[in-house]
């Protein structure tokens, strides 16, 4: 049986994570009927998520990151779906000399199997789309997929994919991908018949929920959420990991991709300001130059480190940073590393990323600055949070409402709902 927050309703009209139904007002009714409808249906079915999640073959999502990458929003949701139907990641292909077409499948933990094309250099893109279509119709004949649910994370996989016929097709729009650096010419064209195919969007924030809501009838805001659990564990005493536990403290530290999105500059001016404060960096570096990253006796980049390991160095930091810049890439991003901060126990520099200052710089949970000098007095501020406990316990009692157990579920009850009326409909 499934545990549910039967008072957790997603949000068509707000971003904000509350235990009960909206109010509504002239300028949310229908949001709000909408919610109220999709929830009682949700409940009414007598037990039937469970039901529902029965009649899907399969989970099939098509996505442009990597399983194996960083462990984040993909592998949250889908994790849970693959605890109770087959769950097939369909990565972008690799390319290798003389390559013969063909899928790489390999399994992961619980019931999770990873499909990635290997395809030979020197194709079109036209080729390139052939081949995938081609490799696809065959994997989906030999398991035998029927009554599937498809799941996109990129709108590019339609070239090759939107023949199929699947029983639900579900648009999990986690970023604004257009805006990213290198983004396919073709993408926004495709995000529009991607948009009119799908049968419900979720949004990864309030703000891109704002620039997609008028473009679908079935679009509902899914910010961030946290694994709490697991992030507390940074609350505990415990050793540091070898290759941070030689940084003097103060440590200001940051995890996540460093890409486009990662501000720079605003790393470069605080640390040179600031000596005797030590800036820790974990995670890759994507799409910019490493040559290009500050560097200083202060600033120590730590690489890439699993999921796992993650609350184990938060632990040993003094203030934990949202170091994005403002740019096209950032504009609709709601960070899901901000209640992971929180949940560690740890105070939170951000810059004014919308999805941040609301709501989390609105009820005072994460100090909020732009530019060097600002973004410097508002780390000293959080440097004298440590024993606020009042802080704590409203960061606490904010966190009390959120989980990935929680979106979850609300995307299933979204998604039999929806299913239901589609086959009334056919």
């Amino acid at each position: 049986m499934f545990d549910l927050d039967s008072d957790f309703i997603p949000s068509a009209g707000s971003g904000y994570f509350v235990s009960e139904p909206e109010a509504s007002t002239a300028s949310t009714s229908s949001a709000a009927s909408k919610k109220d409808l999709r929830a009682t249906s949700g409940k009414s079915a007598g037990n039937s998520m469970e039901e529902y999640l029965s009649t899907v073959s399969a989970l099939v999502c098509l996505s442009h990151l990597r399983w194996d990458f960083v462990y984040q929003r993909p592998q949250h949701l889908l994790s849970r779906f693959a605890k109770h139907t087959r769950l097939f990641f369909i990565e972008e292909p690799l390319f290798f000399d003389n390559a013969r077409p063909r899928l790489a499948v390999s399994s992961r933990e619980d019931n999770v199997t990873v499909v990635v094309p290997h395809l030979p250099h020197g194709l079109t893109g036209a080729e390139i789309e052939a081949e995938q279509r081609n490799l696809l119709d065959k994997f989906f004949k030999v398991n035998k997929l029927e009554d599937y649910v498809f799941w996109y994370y990129t709108p590019m996989a339609l070239e090759f994919t939107r023949h199929f016929t699947p029983a639900l097709t579900v648009f999990d729009c986690m970023d604004e991908l257009s805006a990213f650096k290198f983004a396919p010419p073709r993408l926004l064209e495709l995000e529009a018949e991607l948009m009119a195919k799908a049968d419900v969007v979720f949004t990864g924030g309030q703000s891109l929920y704002e620039a997609k809501k008028d473009r679908h009838k079935e679009a509902y805001a899914f910010p961030s959420s946290i694994d709490k659990v697991h992030f507390g564990k940074a609350r505990q005493p415990q050793e540091d990991p070898a290759d941070q536990a030689h940084i003097p403290h103060p440590r200001m530290g940051f995890f996540g991709v460093v890409d486009e999105r990662f501000d720079i500059e605003l790393l470069r001016s605080v640390a040179a300001a600031r000596p005797e404060w030590q800036f820790v960096i974990i995670g890759p570096v994507v799409k910019i130059d490493e040559a290009d990253l500050p560097k200083g006796e202060n600033i120590h980049y730590l690489g890439g480190k699993s999921y796992q390991e993650l609350p184990s160095y938060l632990a040993g930091w003094d203030v934990a940073m949202l170091l994005f810049a403002h740019n096209e890439s950032t504009k609709y991003i709601s960070p899901t590393k901000t209640p992971e901060y929180l949940a560690a126990g740890k105070p939170v520099v951000s810059t004014s990323i919308r999805d941040v200052v609301r709501p989390y710089g609105e009820q005072n949970l994460v100090h909020i600055a732009d530019g060097a000098e600002a973004f410097e007095q508002a780390i000293e501020k959080a440097l004298a949070q440590k024993e606020d406990h009042g802080w704590m316990r409203r960061t606490d009692d904010f966190l009390a409402g959120i989980s990935w157990d929680k979106t979850w579920q609300n995307m299933v009850r979204l998604m039999q709902c929806i299913s239901k009326e589609k086959q009334t409909k056919a």
